[in-house]
């Protein structure tokens, strides 16, 4: 098995080559639903006025973006293990209504109890440790914030689940080859997200943490899960 080391190293090598397509490629997967998953998202953060916000693994910044435009939080950090991505997100439109920030999300740059919530997108599939990036969102998020995840999620229901094994391992390599010439990147994505723990697991990774109320949604066709957990107060 990879280090923890070697694993990020993969991974941010992995980001590093196909961030200039990254945008494109997901909007074809997702059947442009993506910003969507995002937005639903951002709504169930539910960061106060005057809150912050941290999007981990924020990769071309669209989830932070989108929080600097439609939430009422007066702080929004986007920081992500990829150089490439984040100055990619720095190009954007009103980029400088965020701070971004690089930073490992197994051990993130900022203090305890910073936030009001913390959101990660499409991101916890590619960590070599899930429990310790939800321990680290929690950790920085405040008593009563919430901590959200949008993940790619392999449906478990005959015939979507053939249905998608097919859409999936035929789709994505021939995106990756034909935008962004690189197969082996769009055969990593299938095979990344078929490894990932169903949502009752994820769930509860969630709360043997400490997170409470745990929840989730699950969107396209049981494709894809938003998990939210709500950090519990202080005694």
């Amino acid at each position: 098995m990879p280090t923890n080391a070697a694993q990020k190293q993969t991974i941010r090598a992995l980001f590093t080559r196909i961030a200039p397509n990254y945008d494109r490629i997901n909007r074809l997967l997702s059947l442009g639903r993506d910003q969507h998953w995002r937005r639903r998202a951002l709504e169930l953060a539910q960061v106060p006025a005057g809150g912050k916000l941290l999007d981990v693994a924020t990769g071309t910044g669209d989830v932070a973006l989108m929080a600097a435009k439609e939430t009422p939080a007066k702080m929004i950090v986007g920081t992500d293990l990829t150089p490439a991505m984040v100055s990619l997100a720095r190009q954007k439109p009103n980029a400088e209504s965020v701070s971004w920030a690089l930073s490992d999300g197994l051990s993130l740059a900022f203090p305890d109890d910073t936030f009001d919530a913390a959101i990660s997108v499409f991101m916890m599939r590619n960590v070599p440790d899930v429990t310790q990036a939800f321990r680290e969102q929690t950790r920085v998020v405040k008593p009563g914030g919430r901590v959200v995840c949008l993940e790619m999620t392999w449906p478990r229901r005959f015939p979507m689940s053939w249905l998608f094994n097919l859409y999936f391992f035929t789709l994505s390599p021939l995106l990756g080859t034909l935008i962004a010439r690189d197969r082996n990147a769009y055969t990593y994505l299938p095979n990344s997200v078929k490894a990932f723990p169903s949502p009752e697991k994820t769930a509860k990774l969630m709360e043997n943490i400490g997170l409470s109320d745990v929840f989730w949604e699950i969107k396209m066709l049981g494709t894809v899960a938003i998990f939210v957990g709500t950090k519990e107060n202080e005694m």
